[in-house]
């Protein structure tokens, strides 16, 4: 096991941990979770034996094999799947040996040759293989030069590569900030099967409770264990801090907030399993409401100051950039879409199918084309990059960002609002160069929003972040009452945030009538679907045959998988919307009735046949009520059963 003993780890001045215990055991999936520089990325560094501690033991067995992922490339011009296969350090080393045996060195070979047979050397091709394939490479990239491939996808081999080391424990700091919603949840799968211990530091919630069965957090200088995933973390801390806080104005005002936020969304939601799991979400962040009073960090969007509707119209627009001719290479092609007053709309696609290219092309910083972009003459446009942070000036200071923007407002208000960002006292006049990622990214949301837009368009901006300051966010874009578009893998802020979504996939946008679990479904049936086309491919080319499946109907078969799945899904989302509405009807006049009742004026003789009346009602509509929810209950079991076949 790892054993910690009153370890003391220091950055500069900063201490990060002070006299604290912890122990890992063998086989534990156990996630990192603290605030932006708290420190976790440091213990990782200890843990690899990069750096010692400044006070205190930390113990590893001696014969544990470590594996993590590198964040510098030294070998760029390797080949994808070789690249990969270096990984394996100690099968490299064997070949490296066996290649410069002599022949005339009988007894030596036969002992590498047994040596390589026990590394797996012959299969190492094909298990590298398969990593890349689950991390979203296709087989003709597979013999690509490194360099070939832009940054976020090398950090994926990056992660193949630490894989497909042998190890004891493996080491993951931030895994899925480059992967789509596919390689996700073939990530959550493989580390499901691997034998080993498995410490892990993520941001994503949703990842981190499904890998995660211990959690360890860091708290005032302590490293704080409790047992379980991230939701029963949540749930464990919530109760001690309910225990111990004392400011209990902050946490009525945030109930009372959240309720309001639970009324509106009920209200609001239109699709059955959406409104389900938002309900879910909402539940969670009740719960959270003491752990964000702790974090400091209570982001509040400014409300737009006008909504008109519709806010965009897009017809049969085309988008792309310049070809290597320099004529325009289209990405996106004949969309016909319309963003509502109001709309809160995920984009949803693997990476590299256009979703930046349509943020971009709908923030005008991309030009259409072909076809038309048409805006309301109110839209007002806020938008968040992924190179958001690039944007900002790091030899200024966050007050003096705000300072350009809002010249006109007094310094106190403009301290008020960066402080609701998380950045207070002396933060706002600190330079940018040394903030985190994650402070950094909360500014650049900060001065996005100051404006006040009445449409958000949002690419990937809770990157960078923690937790805390995630939660934050979901909170405000909840409550947000202008229009969103976002695209995110984070799971969990998709959840709490969207009430649609749109599929960007072989060069089209179009309204996906499903909600997240459906789409890892289309995930599943589009990948079985393109594993038959490269069999009928490979048929065709060994000359074994006509390929069975044409390519050109790729998108035909998408299509009925979606339509297939709608067709499943209508009645019963029908049926779920009718119980709600009778459910709250229901609830209303058990809520009349009650209040009735609540009257002492109800028990006086003068009114005992209203009152047997009322009473027998209540005994009636209180039963009507627990049939429809059983009713309700029972339908959404009936959705949730319904699933794509795999092939």
């Amino acid at each position: 096991m790892i054993r910690a003993t009153g370890i003391t780890l220091r950055r500069g001045t900063k201490v990060l941990l002070d006299d604290t215990d912890f122990v890992v055991n063998p086989g534990e999936r156990v996630g990192i979770v603290g605030k932006n520089g708290a420190g976790k990325s440091t213990l990782f560094a200890l843990l690899k034996g990069e750096l010692d501690t400044d006070a205190g033991t930390l113990d590893l067995p001696a014969a544990w094999r470590i594996a993590a992922v590198e964040q510098d490339i030294s070998t760029p011009e390797r080949p994808a799947r070789e690249f990969v296969i270096d990984g394996d350090t100690g099968l490299r080393r064997l070949q490296a040996e066996r290649a410069a045996t002599p022949d005339s060195e009988g007894t030596r070979i036969a002992e590498l040759e047994a040596a390589l047979i026990e590394a797996d050397a012959w299969s190492a091709p094909s298990r590298a293989e398969q990593l890349l394939a689950g991390l979203g490479f296709t087989p003709d990239q597979w013999l690509n030069p490194v360099r070939s491939f832009s940054g976020g996808w090398q950090m994926r081999l990056a992660l193949a590569r630490a894989l497909m080391a042998p190890s004891d424990l493996l080491l993951l700091d931030e895994p899925t900030n480059h992967l789509d919603l596919d390689a996700m949840l073939w990530l959550e799968r493989w580390l499901a099967a691997y034998d080993g211990t498995v410490i892990l530091i993520s941001h994503d919630t949703e990842f981190l409770d499904a890998v995660a069965r211990a959690i360890l957090h860091f708290d005032h200088g302590k490293l704080v264990r409790y047992k379980g995933g991230y939701e029963d973390f949540l749930t464990q801390r919530a109760e001690r801090m309910r225990q111990t806080l004392l400011a209990h104005d902050r946490q009525a005002r945030e109930t009372a907030r959240l309720q309001s936020f639970i009324d509106r969304f009920k209200a609001k939601a239109t699709k059955a399993k959406q409104a389900q799991s938002r309900v879910k979400a909402l539940a969670r962040m009740e719960k959270l409401a003491p752990l964000q009073a702790d974090s400091g960090i209570d982001i509040r969007l400014p409300e737009p100051d006008s909504m008109p509707d519709p806010l965009l119209i897009l017809e049969h627009l085309s988008t792309g950039y310049p070809g290597a001719d320099g004529q325009p290479a289209a990405v996106l092609q004949d969309i016909n879409l319309m963003v509502r007053g109001g709309a809160r709309i995920g984009i949803l696609g693997v990476n590299g199918a256009g979703k930046s290219t349509l943020i971009k092309t709908l923030a005008e910083e991309l030009a259409p084309i072909a076809g038309e972009r048409r805006a309301s003459k109110g839209l007002k446009i806020g938008y968040f990059a992924q190179q958001q942070l690039d944007m900002l000036d790091a030899d200024s200071t966050p007050l003096q960002h705000l300072a350009r923007l809002a010249p006109e407002l007094r310094e106190q208000e403009q301290r008020n609002y960066l402080g609701s960002f998380g950045f207070s006292g002396d933060m706002v006049n600190q330079k940018i160069a040394p903030l985190s990622g994650g402070e950094k990214a909360r500014l650049a949301l900060a001065l996005v929003v100051w404006q006040k837009p009445n449409l958000l368009l949002l690419d990937e901006p809770s990157n960078h972040l923690d937790v805390d300051t995630r939660e934050a966010l979901a909170t405000a874009l909840a409550e947000y009452e202008g229009s969103v578009l976002l695209v995110s893998h984070d799971r969990h802020l998709l959840r709490t945030t969207v009430d649609e979504f749109w599929i960007v996939a072989d060069g089209q946008v179009n309204a996906f009538d499903g909600d997240l679990e459906d789409y890892r479904d289309w995930l599943n049936q589009r990948t079985a679907n393109q594993r038959a086309l490269a069999r009928n491919d490979a048929m065709r080319d060994a000359g074994d045959g006509e390929a069975i499946i044409d390519r050109k109907t790729q998108r035909r078969l998408d299509a009925e998988a979606r339509q297939r799945l709608a067709g499943l899904r209508k009645p019963l989302l029908k049926q779920v919307e009718g119980l709600e509405k009778k459910m709250a009807q229901a609830r209303a006049r058990l809520d009349a009735l009650n209040a009735l009742i609540a009257d002492p004026d109800f028990y006086s003789d003068e009114r005992r046949d209203e009152r047997v009346a009322a009473l027998a009602e209540h005994g009636e509509t209180t039963k009507a009520l627990a049939q429809l929810e059983e009713e309700w209950l029972e339908a959404q079991e009936a959705l949730e059963a319904i699933e794509q076949p795999a092939d």
